[in-house]
């Protein structure tokens, strides 16, 4: 899986893959030797990277954490791959209307719309199963909808047309 990580405003990308039993870390495209020992349930790690360890406290939710390493504080923000092309997504997509497409390949599991229908920017037009996950696709703007490109059941891929939104006058 891969990880985007910025730490104090530094952005990294880092590739966990776990190959017979251990772990592969690929950190800006380059493997490392890592490995960590949990050392309690509070958030401290015994971090080992090639021939130096460290010790780690960590605090916070997933997404937004702060890393004490040797007594020095780092914010550090995590996304990984779905949740990046999520954001990127929503980022990228017209402020006033126009069609939304999926980020990744699933099954559509439910409409939330139809129509005809008015939405609000962030309102839940579908849910879409991803990786085992299922992902609230939302409005980018205001807006009606005015077509749907599928139907409960159907599988789309990355980028496939899912709803085409008409923006509000």
């Amino acid at each position: 899986m891969k990880y985007y990580v910025t730490v104090n405003g530094d952005s990294h990308e880092v590739e966990l893959r776990e190959r017979l039993g251990s772990l592969e870390v690929h950190y800006d495209g380059q493997p490392i030797d890592l490995r960590y020992d949990e050392v309690d349930r509070l958030g401290q790690v015994g971090l080992f990277i090639e021939q130096k360890s460290y010790a780690v406290s960590i605090e916070g939710e997933f997404n937004e954490v702060l890393v004490t390493v040797a007594g020095r504080l780092h914010e550090v923000e995590l996304e990984d791959e779905r949740e990046r092309a999520a954001h990127q997504a929503e980022r990228s997509r017209a402020q006033s209307g126009g069609v939304v497409k999926s980020v990744m390949p699933g099954i559509v599991v439910e409409l939330l719309v139809s129509v005809g229908e008015s939405v609000e920017e962030g309102q839940p037009l579908l849910i879409l199963e991803a990786m085992k996950m299922q992902n609230e696709i939302g409005a980018p703007s205001n807006g009606v909808v005015k077509k749907l490109f599928v139907k409960e059941g159907q599988a789309v891929t990355s980028g496939e047309k899912l709803v085409s939104l008409q923006g509000e006058e």
